[in-house]
């Protein structure tokens, strides 16, 4: 009898241990019916564990190339230090459309859900964050300007509850404006689509300008509210600028095709803020990769999960390595010449120069 006893304890002890091996992983995506697919699939965790599990919530103004390659890279940073997406980790992805509406619809379901983190990416989608999210930690990317925005008060010293990374160096946008200053003598007038209601483009705009008066050159803004007027506005530019530029403003980036299609069709050079920008058809920028400053800000994540570190404690960064980025096939659809001495500005030819 007693051992029949000790086989039924060792019986019932294993079948705890096999109970609680079975609860280790965290369910998938359960966001709201806006929510777009999950980032990335759930690889094999290949980095080390503490044993953990983790929800974040991620905020995301619209859908673009940018943006959806700063959430890749931020996602990328927590995989490589062992935080999966689909084994440990739960990330309710939520977009907000471009729809200031719905941005605070969405940072007000944030505030009512349990999260370890929450990620805002863009300038909009970071202030109602900080506006509505009091006592979980939270980080941004994308935003151009966290002063001037309001979502920080100090960049070395944060303080609080919040902390990331600009994604705009003045010097990006000041060399860009010498270089097309240098390059382009015969453009005078630069042609400007413009959402004036995103700070962040305001702001850009505003260093843009500063910049082109030192060379004699006119900023020429075309306003917009939304991103279904960008064709309408870079249409109503021809005839009246030589070349066309768009800062980090996402309802003009999110309807940047028409742009592009604006300047193939009259031969007008076309320069952005962003490099996924000139990927798509812009012919230059100076800039960087947004994957990579996704990847910054998840770095910070992983010591803000992993190590415990207060957001408020950690200074908001930038982007420091910049270059210059051509596009030859955008050059030739808008008919540039593309010289040996716009080739010698690129530091990195071999990752810039995109064929």
């Amino acid at each position: 009898m007693k051992k029949k006893n000790v086989w039924l304890g060792l019986s019932m002890a294993l079948m705890l241990v096999a109970a609680g091996c079975g609860n280790n992983k965290t369910a998938g995506n359960t966001g709201s019916g806006n929510t777009p697919a999950a980032a990335t699939e759930a690889p094999a965790n290949t980095g080390s564990t503490d044993g953990k599990s983790y929800t974040i919530a991620i905020s995301q103004y619209v859908e673009h190339p940018s943006l959806d390659a700063t959430r890749e890279g931020f996602l990328a940073a927590l995989k490589d230090a062992g935080i999966v997406e689909g084994e440990n980790l739960k990330v309710d992805l939520e977009n907000a459309q471009a729809d200031q509406a719905n941005n605070l619809s969405v940072a007000q379901k944030i505030a009512g859900d349990k999260n370890d983190l929450v990620l805002g990416i863009a300038t909009p989608s970071a202030q109602a964050l900080v506006q509505n999210v009091k006592d979980t930690p939270i980080l941004f990317a994308a935003v151009t300007d966290p002063l001037d925005a309001k979502i920080v008060s100090d960049l070395e010293h944060p303080g609080g509850n919040v902390s990331g990374a600009s994604d705009t160096n003045p010097d990006s946008i000041n060399r860009l404006m010498d270089f097309i200053a240098a390059q382009f003598p015969k453009v005078k007038k630069l042609g400007l689509v413009i959402n004036e209601g995103e700070p962040n483009a305001v702001v850009m705009a505003d260093i843009a300008k500063a910049a082109l008066d030192k060379h004699g050159i006119e900023l020429v803004k075309a306003a917009i509210t939304n991103t279904s007027e960008v064709k309408q506005a870079a249409e109503s530019l021809v005839g009246r600028v030589d070349a066309l530029y768009i800062t980090l403003d996402n309802s003009v980036v999110s309807g940047v095709d028409t742009i592009i299609q604006t300047a193939n069709d009259n031969k007008l050079p076309f320069f952005s803020a962003d490099r996924d920008t000139v990927e798509k058809g812009a012919f230059a920028t100076v800039g960087f990769k947004y994957y990579d400053h996704g990847y910054q800000v998840g770095e910070m994540a992983v010591e803000v999960l992993k190590n415990g570190k207060s957001p408020g404690d950690m200074k908001v960064t930038m982007q420091e390595k910049l270059d210059l980025i051509l596009n030859l096939k955008a050059a030739a659809a808008q008919g540039i010449e593309v010289t040996d001495a716009m080739k010698a500005e690129v530091a990195d030819p071999a990752n810039n120069i995109i064929q």
